[in-house]
């Protein structure tokens, strides 16, 4: 005679399809729908078996609902869903901004499987003209620090380090490299000077005799 396993066991958010069954015999299967506002989980099992020593094969929880995905700023999750309820969330950043941390997370039991990931901030590459960055990258991200470095030759004005805000911008402004003037240098300073303030190459060579005549003659006064 075969055994009867009895009522089928109790599911969480499940529930039995008797079909008007009230006896169940070894070999007897019963499915189980998830209750309405849930989702079965994808590959898990549905149904119990009666087995030979009267128990029904166990069956864990397999009906999800996870209500909307954690916000997150600068960007938002895109859902996929299956009967009811979202079983993934893939995260996206809005134009400017890069994901950082896991971008997927799945309902699992209830629960989303993480913590939502952030969408940062992307600096552009400074561009220091007579001058470099020590850290060669394409893209910064908001906190990120840039270290300048100049030139031979060439002097920092402004900070020699900046960070990437949130909004995009360095703080502070980023730095130029300048010509550093050494000692003995100035006349040629005064001389660059001149030239860029003359029209013609004419101008510039007349100018230069001069001012290489005024030299002699401030020479000849000092002896």
């Amino acid at each position: 005679m075969l055994r009867d396993c009895g009522i089928p066991p109790d599911v969480p958010n499940a529930t039995p399809d008797l079909e008007s069954l009230t006896a169940f015999p070894e070999g007897s299967i019963v499915r189980y729908y998830c209750d309405p506002g849930y989702a079965k989980i994808r590959g898990k099992v549905n149904g119990a078996r009666c087995l030979p020593n009267g128990e029904w094969t166990k069956l864990a929880p397999f009906c999800n609902r996870c209500y909307y995905p954690p916000v997150i700023d600068h960007g938002r999750p895109k859902l996929t869903t299956h009967t009811f309820s979202p079983d993934e969330a893939k995260y996206e950043c809005d134009r400017g901004y890069i994901l950082v941390g896991n971008p997927i997370l799945f309902c699992i039991y209830s629960r989303w499987s993480g913590p939502p990931p952030q969408c940062k901030a992307v600096c552009p590459t400074p561009e220091i003209e007579h001058g470099n960055l020590l850290v060669d990258k394409d893209q910064f991200v908001e906190t990120e620090n840039v270290t300048i470095q100049c030139d031979s030759g060439y002097g920092i004005v402004g900070p020699q380090n900046i960070t990437c805000l949130e909004d995009r911008t360095w703080y502070p402004e980023v730095p130029k490299c300048e010509w550093e003037v050494h000692n003995g240098c100035e006349q040629v300073v005064e001389g660059s000077k001149l030239m860029q303030c003359l029209p013609s190459p004419m101008d510039v060579k007349m100018a230069l005799e001069v001012y290489k005549l005024s030299l002699e003659i401030k020479r000849l006064k000092q002896e």
